[in-house]
């Protein structure tokens, strides 16, 4: 069987798989740049042809780059303090202790949990009459009196990435913990007998088994963190004062509060092509380590 027929029959099994794509992401993406060429609105009207208008009009816009920095500032504090905690949560747990077991399924239950619903159970912590962060802080001598942590932006972004990464480290843990499982224990009992101390056994014998794994979580988490909407949205829906509006949350104020379909769709693709250079970026380091390993 020649190499042509065995690519022409590769090609026609996934043409079924190719027009679902078509038809769920490349019709929507293609009317959804069409759109950002015009002036429609959301309701009422079809808009005319502005060219490049609305993505002058957006990049030059102050709340498009007051987005931009918060947004920035949310993934790269959320998903550093994720990395760490869920390093240290996975070195911890590989070690042999009674109730591992059990602490390792304890450590799933806020990755399993809906975003919705782990918004909801931060915002009654947070809550400024009855939350259990204030009782606690209060009771303990840290606060003379209770506060609105998400109703103040100067506490509010930082109280979304402590839920954040309360939600999400477990996932870094997990993968952290897979690898770790496959270091090989004579060498790290060899590196003990030649009386290497914690940081420099972590840092020659474990970190060269982490590194691939972790830039895998590095990358998803990223990804993730720079498009958030959901839980900004349940907790404080860009507020106070902006204060935490993400490009997510700029979109969709400005396609759907606004009605302004035809600049919330060049913002759209603006996110878009933010995201894709994120991921072809990482996707280069992955390949890089894999080279290099």
């Amino acid at each position: 069987m020649s190499g042509t027929w065995i690519t022409t029959r590769a090609w026609l099994l996934m043409l079924p798989l190719l027009a679902v794509m078509i038809a769920v992401i490349g019709w929507p993406l293609a009317d959804t740049v069409r759109l950002s060429f015009t002036d429609a609105r959301l309701v009422g009207t079809e808009g005319s042809f502005v060219g490049v208008e609305n993505y002058a009009k957006m990049l030059g816009n102050s709340n498009f780059l007051r987005a931009l920095v918060t947004t920035t500032w949310f993934a790269v504090v959320s998903v550093f303090a994720e990395m760490v905690i869920g390093v240290l949560a996975a070195l911890l747990l590989n070690q042999q202790f009674r109730g591992r077991t059990l602490l390792r399924a304890l450590m799933i239950l806020p990755w399993a949990l809906p975003t919705v619903v782990n918004a909801t159970l931060w915002r009654l912590i947070y809550n400024p009459e009855y939350g259990a962060l204030n009782a606690a802080l209060t009771q303990i001598g840290l606060l003379d009196g209770y506060r609105s942590w998400l109703g103040e932006p100067g506490s509010a972004l930082t109280a979304l990435i402590v839920a954040d990464c309360w939600k999400n480290f477990p996932l870094v843990a997990l993968i952290a913990l897979a690898a770790l499982q496959a270091v090989p224990r004579d060498i790290t009992a060899a590196s003990l007998v030649d009386g290497a101390g914690p940081f420099n056994r972590f840092r020659f014998v474990i970190m060269p088994y982490l590194a691939g794994p972790l830039l895998v979580a590095l990358v998803l988490r990223t990804i993730e963190a720079f498009k958030v909407f959901d839980i900004i949205w349940v907790m404080t829906r860009g507020g106070p004062a902006n204060s935490t509006r993400t490009l997510s949350i700029l979109v969709y104020q400005e396609a759907f509060s606004f009605q302004r379909a035809g600049s919330g769709a060049s913002l759209a693709l603006i996110v878009t092509l933010l995201v894709t250079v994120l991921a072809v970026a990482y996707a280069a380091l992955v390949r890089k380590a894999a080279g290099a390993t």
